[in-house]
């Protein structure tokens, strides 16, 4: 039984195409999202400032806001309106307002009401500068509840028991610096790279119909469909496992994002996910053997994955259909086994089932065999 290995070999390196997807693509992505969220949350975002009470205390609370690390009070405007405008035509996130009277009624417990607006079409934006506006007015709440206790007599003991009766001691596990770049870095680079493997995938076994080789591809591999298969996937394999090799060395080698099992058990969990990205790659060709239709569909369960891993929404919380659906993602399986050893750090058996999925992905070839045998043989290309 023959493999058309070096045959292989020689149509990767005469097409660019498969350079660009299979390695400059993924590595740039990987550089770019990085480098992008290297400081890990945005700072001094820009935010604009109404003061219409221009007192000690709201020169105080404008002065503290624009302490918080993700806040830079870029300018004050004299009305609403103004900062409204500013906002609206992109010069700012969003804008605080302090109102008249916010000082007198603050001392005579009137409860005085300060607003704060944010644009969120800037999500990650408006976000942080929602929640340290948000932030700075219960500060300012609670300062001025402290002067009135003070004033009445109260200890500060009695009026912090008063004041914050609960104190809240929070751990976040896993990424306790509240980076971003940990958060999204880590799934969105091997979801990345998975596309370019359901596309360089498709794209290899449809070229085959579409220059009409796929018979010379047969007849190279002595007529067995699993010997063609095994010799244009195994190339790009390698080149595929180089890539996801350099993208888990920079991320836990490199950047020491958190890694509490270790470099070789990620890059066994990368080549895990390689060749399950594979595998669910010929099983998309096979079902939908067109050029056309291939490449939208592979780019179509690509992009999905980033949405239904759970990664940016709990995949609990969706849908029952579609949490049965996320089985159907080798990224969800990728994700879950990242956060199992990379996060915890339990051991691999803990999560069997997504290791389990991610082989099923790989073995799917050998059910479509008969099929893509009968394709490359018969079926000719539709434009």
């Amino acid at each position: 039984m023959k493999f058309p290995f070096l045959r292989e070999w020689r149509r990767m390196l005469r097409q660019p195409i498969y350079a660009f997807g299979m390695v400059a693509a993924p590595l740039l992505c990987c550089l770019f999202f990085t480098s992008l969220m290297s400081e890990g949350l945005p700072e001094k975002l820009p935010l604009g400032l109404v003061d219409e009470d221009n007192s000690a205390t709201s020169r105080n609370i404008a002065r503290n806001l624009d302490a918080f690390q993700m806040v830079n009070v870029a300018r004050v405007y004299a009305n609403v309106g103004e900062a409204r405008r500013a906002m609206q035509q992109g010069e700012v996130y969003g804008f605080y307002l302090i109102p008249h009277g916010t000082a007198s009624e603050a001392n005579r417990q009137r409860v005085p009401t300060v607003s704060f607006y944010t644009n969120h079409s800037y999500l990650v934006a408006g976000s942080l500068l929602y929640r340290d506006m948000r932030m700075m007015s219960e500060l300012a709440s609670g300062a001025a509840s402290r002067s009135v206790l003070y004033a009445k007599g109260a200890t500060e003991r009695q009026a912090m028991a008063y004041l914050q009766p609960v104190v809240i001691d929070m751990h976040a596990v896993g990424n306790p610096w509240l980076n971003y770049s940990i958060y999204l870095s880590n799934l969105l680079i091997p979801g990345v790279l998975g596309l370019f493997i359901f596309m360089i995938t498709v794209y290899s076994l449809g070229t085959e119909l579409k220059f009409n080789t796929a018979r010379a591809l047969l007849r190279r591999s002595g007529g067995s469909t699993a010997a063609a298969l095994t010799g244009k996937l195994l190339p790009q394999l390698l080149v595929f496992l180089l890539t996801g090799t350099v993208c888990v060395w920079w991320l836990y080698g490199h950047l020491h994002f958190p890694c509490h099992c270790g470099l070789p058990r990620m890059w066994l969990i990368m080549v895990l996910f390689v060749v399950g990205c594979q595998g669910l790659g010929v099983f998309m060709f096979t079902m939908l053997p067109t050029l056309r239709l291939g490449l939208s569909f592979a780019s179509l369960w690509g992009v999905i994955s980033f949405s239904i891993c759970g990664m940016s929404f709990p995949c609990m919380a969706m849908h029952p259909i579609l949490q049965g659906l996320a089985w159907l993602f080798p990224l969800r399986h990728y994700y879950l086994l990242y956060v199992n050893s990379a996060l915890n750090g339990y051991a691999l058996q803990n999560a069997w089932p997504y290791v389990l999925c991610l082989l099923a992905f790989a073995l799917l070839p050998l059910l479509c065999l008969p099929r893509l045998g009968k394709v490359l043989r018969e079926y000719a290309y539709l434009p």
